[in-house]
């Protein structure tokens, strides 16, 4: 029987909101903290299936979230594609070899890297109960190629900017490797136990309209078509992480399910500009949630009253962050869960 939140991404409304939280799974939990103090580094744990299975159930068992998400990470993928992959205490994923210094073609495919991810899913499957619905996820091509070119995270992607805008068809080749390895490992997911799958564009936002429809739209509607076509009935979410205005087109061009507000986004119009019917995602600030009190109340409050009339699912617009009291989530879900129209 599918639970709350699998029926409102297939579009129903419900008096319950059902309610997840991206990056629930994580460094906020001291029961994460001590399996990776026991077991050693990020990668290692997603590595480990047993490991990722039950850091994705911790927050579950905990919360009684609507919502499993996966834990892993959206660079599993260029892992996959043959890049060198390490996360380096204080400062973050780094791959290697660039490809702003390197051509797509040199970098030799290991497909077999992304086989523990689905052991993990098939484990967190077989744990989880009925009423929860088990989220699988990938990084959205720009946001994946960013690193990919640049071999690490950064402020304004430009360097993954200059080469798009100096070589659009080589940066167009690097798109389409991570569109065709993204189907493979969406539909890998599902298979193995996935029942719907989000796509995180984390740095949508920094690029001007023509490329974001480039780059944004257009390949994150290739993926979802492919899913659509392989799956019928499992959901897509897409989150274009500041896309602002943008929002409105992503929502009708890409055939995403639903779609992820971030928090820079105005639930009065999201409510008005996207989709009539459409289900949304989101969108309350993370630091709202760090931070607590009377105005985490109020502006969860806002959120929900704001999309009561149409399918929502309550989210934040971004990860929960590492030093969010266990004490202010438990305020966070009170606040939903008793909530009335």
């Amino acid at each position: 029987m599918p639970g709350t939140l699998l029926n409102v991404l297939k579009g129903e409304t419900s008096k319950r909101r059902p309610v997840w939280l991206m990056r629930q799974a994580g460094r906020y939990l001291p029961e994460y903290r001590a399996l990776r103090a026991e077991k050693g580094g990020f990668l290692a744990l997603v590595y480990d299936s047993d490991a990722a299975a039950e850091i994705t159930l911790q927050p579950i068992r905990r919360f009684g979230f609507d919502g499993a998400i996966l834990f892993s990470d959206i660079l599993i993928v260029p892992y996959a594609m043959g890049q060198d992959l390490a996360f380096l205490v204080g400062e973050g994923p780094r791959l290697s070899p660039k490809l702003v210094d390197t051509a797509l073609a040199s970098l030799a495919p290991v497909p077999e890297r992304l086989s523990p991810i689905y052991d993990t899913v098939t484990k967190v499957r077989a744990a989880l109960g009925e009423e929860a619905t088990l989220l699988g996820f990938a990084g959205s091509p720009w946001t994946v190629a960013t690193y990919m070119v640049a071999g690490e995270g950064s402020r304004d992607q430009h360097e993954t900017r200059a080469m798009a805008y100096r070589d659009p068809a080589g940066f167009q080749a690097i798109v389409d490797a991570i569109v065709a390895v993204t189907i493979e490992y969406l539909s890998g997911q599902i298979a193995a136990g996935a029942e719907a799958v989000q796509l995180f564009d984390s740095w949508a936002g920094s690029l001007a309209p023509a490329e974001f429809e480039r780059w944004v739209i257009a390949p994150n509607a290739r993926i979802t078509a492919a899913i659509h076509e392989r799956h019928p009935g499992v959901p897509v979410i897409g989150f274009p992480k500041g896309a602002g205005e943008k929002l409105p087109a992503y929502a009708r061009e890409t055939g995403v399910d639903a779609v992820g507000l971030d928090e820079t986004i105005d639930p009065v119009w999201a409510a008005q500009a996207l989709p009539q019917g459409m289900p949304v995602q989101g969108n309350l600030d993370p630091l709202l949630l760090l931070a607590g009190g009377d105005e985490l109340d109020r502006q969860t409050r806002r959120v929900l009253d704001t999309f009561a009339g149409r399918p929502h699912v309550f989210n934040l617009g971004h990860g929960i962050g590492q030093f969010t009291p266990i004490e202010h989530v438990e305020r966070l879900l009170a606040t939903v869960r008793g909530w009335q129209a």
